[in-house]
């Protein structure tokens, strides 16, 4: 198990003005950082070659909008969104990071009126397959999210997403694991884990609140307990959010502070998910 921090707490534009909260989060325990591929103006080679060099892996998190929406009837639409995930690849690789994860399935907080229709499905699947082979020709992983009914309709449930990457099919797909909409969404999480053991390949540790692990309602007993008896033994990122940043802050819906200072977030976070991991007994 590796713990993770993503820098959505500060920013989505990451710059070598966050190179200090490198150091104090590899001096809090932390294995490695997720950062947003979003902005074509950052250097995203200069960042992974400081993460590297403060001894700190990478993953890398990114989302799409209504231009490049995987979903859309507009086929020019579902090519500009694979053309826009294989930039983010790239942005991945020059971070040094082995994966892209997110909820690419379809555009962010965009809602026609109607759940998921099987031509939206079909488009879904299609794209992400043509997005796995360029993953794979590129040695990288995509791990996809689902997230909760107010910030998506496409993929809301651990079984919406397994069945997206059985209809995908491909070994470089898999599945991310949100327990923040898995709080929302899942009657049992548990059950939804133990469903999922075969798709699950990326684990976002987020508070029901998006403030410090552990401070909420999320089941977090049954989540670890979960995650260890299937086997689960990769990156649980804290995915934890703020007003640092208003315009992302005004688009996620964040409207106060989740927490005494940004530093309790990430340190008691940390230290919660080591001592939750090791304190699970199967």
């Amino acid at each position: 198990m590796k713990v993770g921090m993503n820098m959505l707490l500060w920013t989505t534009r990451v710059t070598e003005q966050h190179f200090g909260l490198f150091e104090d989060l590899e001096r809090t325990g932390f294995d490695g950082v997720e950062i947003p591929v979003h902005h074509a103006d950052v250097d995203y080679r200069a960042l992974g070659a400081e993460l590297q060099r403060q001894g700190l892996e990478c993953t890398a998190v990114t989302s799409l909008d209504g231009a490049t929406n995987p979903v859309s009837p507009d086929r020019g639409v579902r090519r500009a969104a694979l053309a826009r995930l294989e930039w983010a690849m790239d942005m991945a690789l020059e971070l040094g990071s082995d994966r892209l994860v997110g909820p690419f399935h379809s555009a962010y907080a965009e809602f026609p009126g109607h759940g998921p229709t099987e031509d939206e499905r079909a488009w879904c699947a299609d794209v992400l397959r043509q997005a796995a082979e360029a993953a794979e020709r590129r040695g990288l992983v995509l791990r996809v999210e689902y997230l909760n009914r107010f910030e998506c309709y496409m993929l809301t449930t651990a079984a919406q997403a397994r069945d997206l990457v059985r209809r995908v099919d491909h070994p470089a797909l898999g599945m991310l694991y949100d327990t923040h909409h898995a709080h929302i969404e899942e009657q049992d999480v548990a059950a939804a884990i133990l469903a999922s053991r075969e798709e699950i390949g990326h684990v976002h540790v987020s508070e029901n609140d998006r403030g410090t692990p552990g401070k909420g309602q999320v089941a977090w007993t049954e989540t670890f307990r979960g995650l260890r008896e299937i086997g689960y033994d990769g990156w649980l990122v804290i995915e934890a959010f703020s007003r640092a940043d208003p315009r992302f802050a005004t688009a996620i819906r964040i409207w106060r502070d989740l927490a005494p200072s940004l530093e309790d977030v990430y340190r008691e976070g940390c230290a919660f998910i080591k001592r939750s991991w090791a304190e699970v007994k199967l």
